[in-house]
């Protein structure tokens, strides 16, 4: 567990535009916004640093993939002369 999803991380307020309408019913629904709006935010930030990991794999992938085709074949820029 790192320091941004540790229970007793220092906290912070913050402040936020949203919709007035939508705040009221969500507290109304929930015994603690300010907990549930964490949370939330901790599984976005999860799933996003996820999705940015993936991409990296897939774009290191991609690379080792690309220079194994110019070890075997060269570059298309090889057959001509500089200009």
């Amino acid at each position: 567990m790192n320091a941004a999803t540790s229970s007793t991380a220092r906290k912070r307020p913050v402040n936020l535009t949203l919709n007035e309408a939508l705040v009221q019913e969500a507290r109304a629904l929930s015994g603690n916004l300010s907990a549930t709006v964490e949370a939330m935010l901790q599984e976005y930030v999860a799933r996003e640093r996820g999705a940015r990991a993936q991409k990296q794999r897939q774009a290191a992938v991609a690379c080792q993939d690309w220079n194994a085709v110019l070890d075997a074949h060269g570059s298309f820029a090889d057959e001509h002369s500089p200009l």
